[in-house]
């Protein structure tokens, strides 16, 4: 399942300490909650849509309401919550782990169905939000290197263009396993 919190924050003079913070602290303590797979974080190039999101693969909500996401992940924000805005947060199935979205690559979402994105000759996968806010209730996701998406200003406004701010985390549990095989 995947997990996504998306915010955009309002303060510009604490903006870069609050997007350490997420990025070298909050996120490898998140990955380090068993039955969290992958983090990685992103910023949106397009308008219309919060400008941070997070995507998490996670084993499913259990994980969300546990007291180890409790103790290591959840919360943590006291010091920044005034100044984040537009903050959502869902959990989605029908894609079992995110993309690793690399440095040359962006991350590609639609809300309004698969064919813009395949117009982009991108290859959609289709998630449907089942907890927290369920919506959108449909997204689709595709990766792509920054070469195809071209122009940005020019995509429909249901699409959302993200350049990743950290490389993809992993749990090392999965890591140890997946070599065990």
């Amino acid at each position: 399942m995947i997990y996504t919190v998306e915010c955009s924050f309002a303060d510009p003079h604490s903006e870069a300490e609050w997007n350490a913070f997420y990025s070298l602290d909050k996120l490898p303590a998140l990955i380090s909650v068993s039955g969290f797979h992958t983090s990685q974080r992103f910023k949106a190039l397009s308008g219309g849509c919060p400008v941070y999101l997070a995507l998490h693969s996670i084993e499913g909500l259990d994980i969300l309401t546990g007291e180890e996401y409790r103790q290591k992940g959840g919360g943590n924000f006291a010091r920044w919550q005034q100044h984040i805005t537009d903050w959502h947060r869902n959990l989605y199935e029908g894609v079992e782990r995110a993309p690793a979205v690399g440095e040359t690559e962006y991350l590609v979402l639609s809300t309004t169905g698969p064919q813009p994105l395949r117009e982009l000759g991108l290859k959609p996968s289709a998630m449907r939000a089942v907890a927290m806010e369920k919506f959108p209730e449909h997204r689709w996701l595709a990766k792509a290197g920054r070469d195809v998406i071209g122009d940005i200003g020019h995509l429909p406004d249901d699409v959302h263009v993200y350049a990743p701010m950290t490389p993809q985390l992993t749990n090392g549990d999965d890591v140890a396993s997946a070599s065990a095989r």
